[in-house]
């Protein structure tokens, strides 16, 4: 499973939508087809709600056969809506079965929505109706075109596949007060726009973590100096996940049972996280994260033969500098000391980069180029989805959540 962030017309954090692996090749022994589907979301949705605000609502892509065999029930009505697909048809049978949904308290998404006539019966019973904007090519007059005959039903507008900021922009002021796209991880980029105090001294932070001859004592000096670092530490390191017998309060035992190579990346993941504030660079810090620690398990999974754990780590990390800051990242690499493969990886060349393009499609749920880019490193699907969700679980520990 995948999750892409929706998002209010403020830019914060409305929900995600749930990318699950298309054709769940993984459960084909199992012999009823919904009910599998039915135990996939259910487990899918407790993995997603850890580490999110209780108030992040989730969208749950339901093809034909799922809604007749309402499989939905299986998900809580308070956090859920249920998204019908753009392909299925509004039968009699498939429009009884949503409209039981949503008297069950199950708010409904009409997908990928450009003026089709035929998806017009669901719009009765529309909470939300996502609008393929890329459908339209981001022509203004389709969009408003696409529009007609909407308005009166009472539901949210939410756009999909925003591009950019200024689409972004003209939307919300036609009306659109949700949007999903890759607009919230590309930077824009304000002219002559100069890092802050704060920002500077992060990203020195982050250089000298990622130094090949950092002193082991400066981690101390570093958690030492900065009393919400080190409560932060401690939060981390007495948690469930580590079953601990007895509450470490000791900076060194903290970090002598880390190892020095974990309390390091701990370290630059929390430093990355502080950088921004916003809900929209939180979102990213977190998926920032997430990606190093997933080509770093993708890394150690290939025996190496690649790329090295260390080197794809930090590429994963700052490989969203650019859209947390609003700064080219051509601006942001002549301050770091990065070996050249993480800075060749980072501006789009060799190996490294590879990897992190692995990761952009497992994220937004290209499942196809995933599945090729998965077979040229010589691993097999159930290897790499087991590696993204412990890398996820890991981000969310130690960056606390969406």
């Amino acid at each position: 499973m995948a999750r892409q962030p929706v998002f209010e017309a403020d830019e914060t954090i409305w929900g995600y939508e749930l990318l699950f692996r298309a054709g769940l090749e993984n459960l084909a022994e199992v012999s009823d087809d919904s009910q599998a589907t039915s135990s996939v979301i259910a487990d899918g949705m407790t993995m997603a709600m850890e580490g999110v605000a209780e108030s992040a609502r989730f969208l749950i892509n339901f093809p034909e056969r799922m809604l007749l065999d309402g499989a939905g029930f299986a998900l809580p009505p308070e956090r859920c809506v249920v998204e019908v697909l753009e392909n299925v048809a509004p039968s009699r049978e498939v429009l009884h079965a949503v409209r039981k949904l949503k008297d069950a308290g199950y708010a409904i998404a009409v997908d990928d929505y450009f003026g089709q006539p035929e998806l017009r019966p669901f719009l009765e019973l529309a909470d939300i109706l996502k609008i393929d904007i890329l459908a339209l090519d981001g022509d203004p007059a389709s969009i408003r075109q696409a529009l007609d005959g909407v308005s009166g039903h009472g539901f949210r507008l939410l756009a999909e596949k925003v591009e950019d900021d200024a689409t972004f922009r003209a939307l919300a002021d036609m009306g659109f007060s949700l949007f999903q796209g890759f607009f919230f991880s590309r930077p824009l980029v304000l002219s002559g726009r100069k890092l802050s105090v704060l920002e500077t001294t992060r990203l020195q932070l982050l250089a000298e973590l990622s130094g090949i001859d950092f002193e082991p004592r400066r981690l101390g000096q570093i958690l030492e100096s900065d009393p919400n670092l080190s409560y932060r530490l401690f939060r981390y390191i007495n948690s469930a996940g580590f079953g601990l017998r007895e509450k470490v309060t000791s900076l060194k035992r903290a970090i002598d049972m880390m190892g020095m190579v974990q309390a390091r990346q701990w370290l630059s993941a929390v430093i990355l996280a502080d950088m921004n504030p916003t809900p929209k660079a939180g979102e990213l810090a977190v998926m920032a994260v997430q990606r190093a620690r997933f080509l770093e398990e993708l890394c150690v999974e290939t025996g190496q033969k690649v790329c090295r754990p260390d080197a794809v780590f930090l590429s994963g990390l700052f490989s969203l500098l650019d859209a947390m800051l609003g700064v080219r990242m051509g601006d942001i690499l002549p301050g770091l000391p990065l070996d050249e493969e993480i800075v060749k990886g980072l501006n789009g060349q060799g190996e490294i980069h590879d990897l992190l393009s692995l990761a952009h499609s497992y994220e937004r749920g290209h499942w196809a180029d995933t599945s090729r880019r998965i077979g040229r490193l010589g691993l097999a699907t159930s290897q790499v989805d087991r590696l993204y969700a412990r890398s996820r679980n890991w981000a969310q520990k130690v960056v606390g959540g969406g």
